[in-house]
């Protein structure tokens, strides 16, 4: 081993001198042609090195590999362009220890060691073995001219040979690299052994698929010419089997689908394009796919409207109980439509907790209007292209599902149920919902433009209809183009119809089952829909329903039952205990407890507000998991009392001298809404007069600190609520007046209203003998 300073240093990129091999290098790199200038003034060795990344065009230390060679510049050619060209020769092997940067010419300080040789015949042994292989790959492989064999065997030294071949395989360059820096002679010829023959055998399985690929070339070829003369026999014996009879047929279906004269001109030029290209050219398909779809699409096929108002109303009122605005509303579109003769669309909005029959509400209107009904689901939906299609130059184009859904209804005035509108979601393929703003306007959707089909569409005729449980989950220039219904779920009355007429009957049939097998009473449904299920819909009621039935099938057929009849009495037996309670009125005039009425998502119930008065140090304290509303709602109701301190003949530092504490039992579940205030006032002023409460008063509203009360919704359930938990006198805001109407008869007769405007009216009528 031995060491050499100071050496200038060139580094490589894509390519590797080996020792004894003479090459060619352009150098264009300032410290490279620096390092050139230096060389060739001193006549010194300069070492060569390449790079792991030929693409670096300032590499550090850890961009070199650390093996290069030693080579003597022996020619030097300066080029137009102001670099250098140099015939440069490797001398030896040498690794580099230190990496020396000065101002313009990089230098190392290398090492270099003795070639190590092992046993000789071993090594002539391999060396004969390696030029055979190599003979063997050239005269295969037929990439290297053949003067190169000659060349390997005048070649003196195992070493050399190695080097050589090396320089002229298409090896990769950590491979190539590799030969460069292993010094022990042996393993240097067993590594060229093992990698020939890795080649060998690439080279046979580049044979074999090249073979297989000129074979399927020319079978191509020769399918191409035979179908080209058939093409010319069927010509010529008039034959119009194959594609001239499939061209006949798409022209035939163009003329007969009555489509717009520009989209008609358009399919017409199409055609003439599918004629003229070959039928295994790429482009033949796609075109032959989009005939296909624009014939297929209704242009003008239409069904005519059922114009009879009084069976569309039976057969709304058949499927369906109560929903009176959905239905008025869509008399009112065939009543315009009978006067008018046509009339757009509209686009319909349906908004209601799941469950209370949205979905089935849109098959009952097509049912009504006579018109085929297609459903599309938008649940999860996120790419823009599932409502305008794709573009028709990519693979596997199709249609959006708007005009794959008009398609399947085969008329261009189907009802369209948007389903769950609300649960689009949107990333970086688009946003589906502003993709849907053209497809929901009445002003745009006539000409409604697929990317796949690329010409005008008229959805104006289609009816659309969407649902959403929620509504803020609709942008809001979406929901601006839509007639909005909301749907706030069924009253217990109607629970009780739609499971005695629709779902027993239904669940009766689904399980085999006859009326007279399973008789289930009246007061046996109340007693489900009040105790067994909490909902605004009536899919729970429907499960409940078929548990019956099952229950009741395993009794016929196991015990030998010939009929069951479920009572009030057994219906534990069929159902369990029961699961839910509903609040019911207080036995007993309280000090401090007032009932106000809510309203939550599975209809009405009634809330205790409890009130306690302390001695202490003016604290108030709110328990009951209460949300901000309700709790804004205390602290105004509290300051409404403070304020009237004096009226109620409260001494001044009341409030300074006691706590008061605000409870709102069931304090595992979470209650909010705005409807409260009058309660809380009612209770507070209660506890601190310390006059009772009637007990068969119950309250709603909302309390300003002036004492004016407020409008709330949901009328007609809370007064529901009322009625079921045996409340008989009702407060309620005099604005709600105007809701009276919706509340149910039977209901509206056996409770007694009190519209109030101020909290002292509600104080007059809840507190045990009046405010004195």
């Amino acid at each position: 081993m031995a060491t050499n300073q100071h050496i200038p240093m060139i580094p490589l990129r894509g390519l590797i001198v080996y020792p004894k091999q003479s090459i060619h290098i352009d150098v264009g790199r300032q410290r490279s042609m620096a390092a050139v200038d230096e060389v060739m003034e001193t006549d010194q060795l300069l070492y060569l090195v390449t790079q792991k990344q030929a693409a670096t065009e300032q590499p550090s230390r850890e961009d070199f590999y650390e093996t290069g060679v030693i080579a003597k510049v022996t020619q030097l050619v300066k080029l137009p362009n102001n670099t250098f060209r140099l015939v440069v020769e490797g001398v030896y092997r040498a690794k580099h220890t230190e990496i020396i940067e000065s101002k313009d010419v990089t230098y190392v300080n290398v090492e270099t060691f003795d070639e190590q040789s092992g046993d000789p015949i071993m090594t002539e042994s391999m060396a004969r073995m390696i030029t055979d292989q190599f003979t063997r790959y050239v005269k295969v492989a037929g990439r290297i001219p053949l003067d190169v064999i000659d060349t390997a065997n005048e070649l003196e030294s195992a070493s050399e040979l190695v080097d050589f071949i090396a320089s002229q395989l298409p090896f990769k360059m950590r491979t190539k690299q590799l030969f460069l820096q292993t010094f022990d002679m042996n393993e240097r010829l067993e590594l060229m052994l093992t990698h020939l023959k890795e080649e060998q055998e690439i080279l046979i399985m580049e044979k074999r698929i090249g073979g297989k690929v000129k074979r399927a070339m020319e079978k191509t070829q020769k399918d191409f010419y035979l179908r080209e003369q058939m093409k010319a026999i069927q010509q010529e014996l008039g034959d119009k089997d194959g594609k001239q009879k499939d061209s006949e047929l798409l022209r035939e279906k163009i003329e007969a689908a009555h489509m717009p004269e520009s989209t008609k001109a358009l399919a017409l030029k199409e055609l003439q394009r599918y004629e003229a290209i070959p039928v295994q050219a790429a482009e033949s398909s796609v075109i032959r796919n989009y005939l296909d779809w624009i014939v297929s699409i209704p242009w003008s096929n239409a069904t005519v409207d059922r114009h009879n108002l009084k069976k569309a109303e039976q057969i709304l009122n058949k499927d369906h109980e109560g929903l009176e605005k959905v239905k008025e509303r869509i008399l009112e579109f065939l009543a315009v439509q009978q006067l008018k003769g046509e009339l757009k669309g509209p686009i319909l909005c349906l908004v209601g907790p799941p469950g209370v029959g949205k979905t089935s509400l849109a098959q009952s209107i097509a049912k009504s209007l006579n018109r085929e009904f297609v459903r599309m689901s938008l649940g999860g939906v996120r790419d823009e292209s599932e409502i305008r299609g794709h573009r028709r130059t990519y693979v596997g184009a199709m249609p959006g599902r708007i005009i794959q859904g008009m398609k399947k209804a085969g008329t261009i005035n189907p009802v369209f149920l948007l389903d769950e509108i609300d649960k689009m979601a949107n990333d970086f393929r688009g946003d589906p919902s502003a993709a849907m703003l053209e497809v929901l306007d009445p002003e745009q959707n006539g000409t409604f433009s697929d990317h796949f089909i690329e010409e005008p569409y008229n959805l104006s005729d289609v009816l659309f209809v969407a649902t959403a449980n929620d509504l803020g989950g609709i942008p809001g220039p979406l929901r601006d183009r839509m007639e909005i219904i909301q749907l706030s779920g069924y009253t217990e009355m109607e629970k009780i119809a739609i499971a005695k007429n629709h779902l027993l009957p239904q669940q009766i049939e689904a399980h085999g089952l006859t009326k007279s097998q399973l008789q289930v009473r009246s007061d046996v449904l109340e007693q489900c829909v009040r105790y067994y299920t909490r909902e605004a819909g009536v899919r729970g009621l429907n499960r409940l329903m078929a548990s019956l039935c099952r229950k009741a099938a395993g009794k016929i057929v196991r015990d030998d039952q010939k009929k069951v009849i479920i009572t009030t009495k057994n219906i534990d037996q069929f159902l369990g205990k029961k699961k839910f309670s509903y609040g019911q009125a207080n036995a007993e005039n309280i000090v401090g407890v007032a009932t106000g009425l809510a309203y939550t998502t599975a209809g009405g119930d009634t809330l205790q507000i409890e009130v306690s008065v302390l001695p202490g140090n003016g604290k108030i304290q709110l328990t009951g998991q209460l949300g901000d509303v309700m709790k804004e709602s205390a602290q105004t109701a509290l300051s409404y009392v403070r304020s009237k301190q004096q009226t109620y003949g409260v001494t001044e530092n009341y409030f300074e001298k006691h706590d008061v504490h605000i409870h709102v039992p069931e304090g595992a579940v979470p209650k909010d809404g705005p409807s409260a205030g009058v309660t809380m006032v009612t209770a507070l002023t209660s506890a601190i007069i310390n006059k009772a409460i009637r007990k068969e008063v119950g309250m709603t509203g909302e309390v300003t600190l002036r004492g004016r009360v407020l409008p709330i919704g949901g009328l007609k359930e809370k007064s529901l609520s009322a009625h079921r938990a045996g409340l008989t006198t009702i407060i309620i805001p005099k604005e709600n007046e105007r809701d009276l109407e919706d509340i149910p008869e039977t209901v509206r007769e056996q409770l007694t209203f009190h519209p109030v405007s101020h909290v002292e009216e509600v104080l007059q009528i809840a507190l045990d003998g009046g405010n004195k």
